[in-house]
């Protein structure tokens, strides 16, 4: 690795907007603000400068599970995402056993301590039966605060999210307790009423987990979370954008309604994205893909998504037609503000990590460097 690396010649998308022939220079691990006499430069006249996503709903990817694979295996699930942008990356558990939760979160929580993921997200078990999706019935429970404390303290400062279907005896109280943790509570999995959830945003709920999945149906009598979701400022919500989860009229009103500050892209990726089609399991559940959808194979439901956050943005800036620097903030800034890692990682600034995406002109990835080191070279002749 070059101490210096000029990056020159793209478009580069910047908070402040975006900057044609730009470049971002590289000292060491971070972006600086000045170009020493003789630093190589990289001609990318024609890509796109964005940094590195951040993906704060992920299981796993590779064929390896963050639910429920060894410290290796969650290494390459990681390494995978690192390969398609995603440089910051979120550990994603599905509902299981709470000792075995525990035992998970001890573990993982050492890896986010070494700088290999951004923290630990709790799906389940605190989720409505009747919104379940890929999650195991029988392993369900309401959300009690002293069950939720459990999980947070065997994350030792490392837990970011717990997703709770609030409506739950406990709910309201547990989404308290986990704000005052400064823990993201996020509403998902859900069967609240619209009154519902308006209560659990006024108790310090901040996050929708991937809007419009695992929730009822917006009504024009009984609007549901969704429209609770979609109108207070104080929420952000995730979308999964790979065209299966969402219909891209959906994924239009959400941005119209929250506008780009407040969406969130994630993958909700399990262990078969970046990896291919086959059978696997999402934590006692047998799980096939095909053609790139996964789906349980007892009850047909999605199980998670085979989607990289390289895709998404494509999806975005091509067929749903959003301003490059929109999907930037739903990609990479508005995520690394929720987990309270904005000062590092989101933008391209100086002091900040240099982590950067470069794409080719139609949005395809050409290029991830990482602390300043290429994972994927973009003057590599075979990178696709």
């Amino acid at each position: 690795m070059a101490d210096h690396q000029v990056l020159a010649g793209a478009h580069v998308v910047l908070p402040t907007g975006i900057v044609e022939n730009g470049r971002v220079i590289v000292e060491g691990d971070r972006i600086t603000g000045s170009t020493p006499e003789g630093a190589p430069a990289i001609d990318l006249t024609g890509h796109w400068l964005v940094p590195g996503f951040v993906d704060m709903h992920n299981h796993g990817g590779g064929g390896a599970s963050f639910t429920s694979g060894t410290v290796d295996e969650v290494l390459k699930g990681v390494h995978t995402h690192r390969l398609h942008g995603t440089t910051t990356v979120v550990a994603s558990f599905v509902t299981g056993e709470m000792d075995f939760l525990t035992q998970r979160a001890g573990l993982l929580s050492e890896l986010a301590e070494q700088g290999e993921i951004a923290g630990l997200h709790f799906e389940g078990p605190f989720i409505s039966p009747c919104r379940k999706g890929a999650h195991d019935e029988t392993l369900l429970r309401d959300p009690d605060p002293a069950d939720v404390r459990k999980l947070i303290d065997a994350g030792r400062g490392q837990a970011k999210m717990v997703t709770l279907a609030t409506e739950l005896p406990g709910g309201i109280d547990s989404v308290r307790l986990l704000a005052e943790h400064g823990v993201i509570a996020a509403i998902g999995h859900t069967d609240a009423t619209y009154e519902q959830t308006v209560a659990a945003i006024d108790a310090g709920a901040t996050v929708a987990t991937h809007l419009y999945n695992a929730m009822p149906t917006l009504g024009h009598r009984a609007p549901g979370p969704i429209a609770a979701l979609l109108e207070d400022e104080r929420i952000t919500v995730e979308l999964i954008n790979d065209g299966t989860h969402l219909h891209p009229a959906a994924l239009e009103l959400a941005f119209h309604h929250a506008g780009p500050s407040r969406v969130a892209f994630i993958t909700d990726a399990m262990d078969a994205a970046g990896f291919g089609d086959g059978h696997y399991t999402l934590g006692s559940l047998a799980v096939e893909v095909k053609d790139g959808v996964a789906r349980l194979v007892e009850g047909d439901s999605i199980a998670g998504s085979t989607l990289t956050l390289d895709r998404a943005f494509k999806r975005a800036a091509t067929i749903d037609g959003l301003p490059v620097d929109a999907v930037v903030q739903a990609i990479s800034a508005n995520p690394a503000r929720l987990l309270g890692v904005y000062d590092r990682v989101g933008s391209l600034e100086p002091g900040k990590d240099a982590d950067i995406v470069v794409l080719d002109a139609e949005f395809n990835l050409k290029g991830v460097m990482r602390k300043g080191a290429w994972i994927v070279d973009p003057t590599d002749a075979t990178t696709v």
